[in-house]
């Protein structure tokens, strides 16, 4: 299993400005729309519940793959056990 290589201190600043950039100008654009305050108000909603439900998705999904991996790593090891055990002077 290859493991996984952290992140860059660039490309964590990366997403950070470019999730900022895109919430903001999302805020301005609600914002400046001409329509009624109720309006603005069910889309900002709407957008900050859709934010957060995809930060959910994503972790769940991250989650998921992790323990995936572990599970994985468990059964390699447990095969390599019963192989020595079958296998004398194997590793």
């Amino acid at each position: 299993m290859v493991p996984q290589m952290p992140h860059t201190a660039a490309w964590k600043t990366f997403t950070l400005v470019s999730f900022a950039a895109a919430a903001a100008m999302l805020a301005m654009g609600i914002f400046f729309l001409p329509a009624d305050i109720w309006i603005k108000g069910y889309l900002a909603m709407a957008a900050i519940f859709l934010t957060g439900t995809t930060f959910t998705l994503a972790k769940t999904l991250r989650d998921e793959h992790e323990a995936s991996r572990l599970i994985n790593k468990i059964e390699d090891a447990a095969a390599e056990r019963v192989l020595r055990e079958a296998v004398p002077g194997r590793l």
